[in-house]
């Protein structure tokens, strides 16, 4: 019997994989490149809350295929399903290799995502849920497949993937750094342990799983906050239960010193 190519998946989580991925070829048939799993699924190890993360390589733009590739997806993905939430991103090869930043994106599929992505109408010509064309956050996105990705479709990614400069890694993550803090009421845990992971990246220029980043930026946090991490990165390993609305006060200062430092760090790199 052929070994899996994703041997650490459970079994429920590699048969999700498995379908979606199947799903994904039927729609794009020979245009696919290739599909490679990343992420906390081939790093740390997936937690109760990570999502399963897909990245699609395709030789042309999808076109007629958006609205056919998002059904799929739908269908595969989130709670409701009894399932992982899915997070699948979609890029054209000949967009981000040569690499250039910001790279462009051709689709994202996510979770939170969900209501705008059923309502979608490509022909319609609106705007896309996932946002504008280029996404700073692929060059974070393209170095975890580059590091620890794991092939499910097509050729090895370092044969259709252009490395990502530390320096355009470091701009990437802080770009992302501002639009974090308007989520950090409805989203607590993942903004304060997103804003530790970019402070770590920005400090050693990897990629860090949020709890490994919460501990590697431990030292940089005042002692009275630092539980308030502490108590995120076990609610993501889910070792601990976190309400975090009697608890907003001080993980606004929190959030409010990290992304100072993260600005200082920024700064400092250019």
């Amino acid at each position: 019997m052929t070994p899996h190519p994703a041997p650490g998946l459970g079994a429920a989580d590699r048969a999700q994989v498995d379908d979606v991925v199947d799903a994904v070829r039927r729609v794009l048939g020979g245009d696919l490149v290739g599909v490679y799993l990343y992420g906390s699924a081939t790093s740390s190890g997936l937690r109760p809350e990570s999502d399963v993360d897909l990245l699609a390589v395709v030789r042309s733009p999808l076109g007629p295929r958006v609205r056919p590739l998002l059904d799929a997806v739908l269908a595969r993905s989130g709670r409701r399903h009894g399932l992982r939430p899915v997070e699948l991103t979609v890029v054209v090869a000949d967009r981000v290799r040569p690499w250039r930043y910001p790279p462009p994106r051709e689709l994202q599929y996510g979770e939170w995502l969900r209501s705008g992505l059923e309502a979608y109408d490509p022909a319609a010509g609106g705007p896309a849920p996932w946002g504008g064309p280029v996404d700073p956050d692929l060059a974070c996105l393209l170095t975890h497949v580059l590091l620890d990705g794991v092939v499910l479709v097509g050729p090895p990614a370092e044969q259709v993937l252009d490395p990502v400069p530390p320096a355009d890694l470091r701009h990437a993550v802080a770009d992302g750094a501002p639009g974090l803090l308007a989520d950090l009421e409805d989203d607590t845990r993942n903004v304060l342990l997103t804003l530790a992971r970019i402070l770590a990246t920005l400090h050693t220029d990897r990629i860090w799983s949020k709890d490994g980043a919460a501990a590697q930026v431990a030292g940089d946090i005042p002692a009275d906050l630092r539980p308030l991490l502490e108590l995120a990165a076990a609610a993501y390993r889910g070792e601990a239960d976190d309400d975090w609305a009697p608890l907003l006060d001080d993980a606004e200062r929190l959030a409010g010193h990290l992304a100072g430092l993260v600005g200082t760090a920024q700064a400092g790199a250019r």
